[in-house]
């Protein structure tokens, strides 16, 4: 029988894990899930897992110094680290603590479950297949992400005007929604909701020009739940209201 341990204080992450990792174990395994470290201590005295899933950054005790204690009394427990982050130090120490795999966010699917099932494989044994993260990993990870960013621009241009949300678009690649964040404002330039906003006061500045819509319907059209906050985000788009954006544009039409 095996024990998983599963650490990821990401829900819709942790969900992808464990969807992933169900569809390998036996009806007689056991599978631990959980959103710290000091649980992850506490899980892995009480069950003995031998294969343990762990984030890096996690509440309470960070991944890396839970794996620390967790190797005291698990020496041979098979660990995968799973990271958003591919600095040298974090590796270093993860070489140190012999894990198996150290993974770099977001992960895809099929990478994932060949990786659990060589741990399914290696559980019990002592051998141990962490090297340095090799740098075609990391610019693997870098296109998967740029790829990613670009499908997601894609996507929100045409759905801006439909409710979008960080959440929404980070769990279709399984990311954190802060580190999405964080990727998509390195690879634009612009953070996740100015780009959104652009989009909808660009329509909108359409709209006025064109249509004798009221401001409240326009808010609407451009995906707006609020007018007074659409009244908000124009005048610190465009310094002005959309009524006195209006008047400017009639006003520079009649004079052509």
């Amino acid at each position: 029988m095996s024990v998983v341990l599963i650490v990821e204080d990401e829900m819709l992450e942790q969900d992808f894990l464990k969807t992933v990792v169900l569809e390998e174990l036996l009806p007689e395994d056991k599978l631990l899930t959980c959103e710290s470290g000091v649980e992850a201590v506490r899980l892995a005295k009480q069950y003995r897992p031998d294969i343990i899933i762990m984030d890096v950054m996690i509440p309470e005790m960070d991944g890396l110094s839970a794996i620390e204690e967790i190797r005291k009394f698990l020496p041979n427990a098979c660990i995968t680290i799973l990271s958003a982050y591919s600095d040298f130090p974090y590796a270093q120490k993860a070489i140190k603590l012999r894990v198996f795999e150290y993974q770099l966010k977001p992960i895809k699917p099929t990478i994932f479950k060949e990786i659990f099932r060589k741990m399914l494989d290696s559980a019990g044994e002592c051998h141990v297949l962490l090297d340095e993260i090799p740098e075609e990993k990391i610019t693997e990870r870098k296109e998967y992400l740029h790829s990613f960013i670009e499908e997601s621009v894609k996507y929100i241009k045409e759905h801006f005007r439909e409710r979008l949300t960080l959440e929404m678009l980070a769990s279709k690649a399984f990311m954190n929604p802060k580190y999405f964040s964080h990727v998509f404002k390195k690879d634009t330039d612009v953070a996740f909701t100015d780009y959104v906003n652009n989009l909808k006061i660009q329509y909108a500045c359409r709209l006025l020009e064109t249509t004798n819509y009221p401001a409240y319907r326009i808010s609407i059209e451009c995906g707006f739940s609020d007018p007074s906050y659409f009244n908000r985000v124009f005048c610190a788009k465009m310094n002005m209201t959309p009524n006195t954006y209006r008047k400017c544009e009639c006003a520079s039409k009649s004079k052509d």
